[in-house]
């Protein structure tokens, strides 16, 4: 299928692992470019290396200020077709176990930066008419995680965002959609994964063993799989998909609407 993507311009924020780096890897093998934002300049100098010029690098704390500055300066008076809004969680941890501090720097890390540099970047889309924005959150949204309320709440205020936007600008051309994501075998659940172990007479790799078993289709999901997902809701053909919460999770959310 052709996603039609060739030679447009994506932002993807978390480009060095995880989702961040396979749906970067995704968009540029549909011949599309990528403004690949992360802190670790190393591996974005990885997936420079291997696509050349149509990577922009953009190194810096996506909390900060400066960090949104260098992105619209990397944007410049080119075209923008769609941005990523994607990053590391929170700690892993009870309601018990949190203060009021880990709430602060929660906010700041899941919720406000993805709110400040999307109202930042609406006006290159609206300018043309065009755009997709596409969160990746957590099947948390959905289903809240045991030991993950931090995630559980913020990401919960992320899809009361994006659902309130995508009302506001979908006249424009302009699409808001968020991936719930369940448990796929990237680093970002390792920190789970050792929560639970922490709380349990299990191993690391039992307690994985175990969570990949309870999952329906039987093991965790692939970065690829969820990449490709998303480079389609990035692509015209998803132009009449906009307020979703689409959860890719290999079955394990219960309710019927999962």
């Amino acid at each position: 299928m052709d996603l039609e993507i060739n030679n447009q311009r994506f932002i993807v924020c978390g480009a060095s692992s995880g989702f961040g780096r396979a749906i970067a890897e995704r968009l540029l093998r549909e011949n599309a470019s990528v403004i690949a934002v992360a802190r670790r300049e190393e591996k974005l100098q990885e997936l420079q290396d291997d696509f050349g010029d149509r990577v922009v690098i953009v190194t810096g704390n996506l909390l900060q200020e400066s960090t949104h500055n260098d992105i619209e300066g990397a944007i410049g008076n080119n075209p923008l077709h769609g941005v990523v809004f994607n990053a590391g969680g929170p700690p892993a941890l009870t309601p018990l176990e949190t203060a009021m501090p880990d709430w602060d720097k929660a906010y700041e890390n899941v919720t406000r930066w993805k709110i400040e540099l999307s109202q930042r970047l609406v006006s290159y889309f609206t300018k043309e008419h065009y755009g997709r924005m596409l969160f990746v959150e957590s099947k948390s949204v959905k289903q809240p995680i045991p030991s993950l309320v931090l995630s559980n709440a913020f990401r919960a205020a992320v899809v009361a965002y994006a659902k309130s936007l995508s009302t506001e600008i979908a006249r424009q051309g302009i699409t808001v959609n968020v991936l719930a994501p369940g448990s796929h075998d990237t680093p970002a659940i390792e920190r789970v994964i050792r929560k639970k172990a922490d709380e349990s007479d299990q191993s690391f790799d039992e307690v994985k063993e175990a969570m990949e078993a309870s999952v329906p289709v039987g093991r965790f999901g692939k970065a690829e799989e969820i990449a490709s997902l998303a480079a389609w809701l990035l692509s015209p053909h998803a132009g009449y998909v906009t307020g979703q919460t689409i959860s890719h999770d290999g079955g394990s959310i219960k309710g019927i609407f999962g």
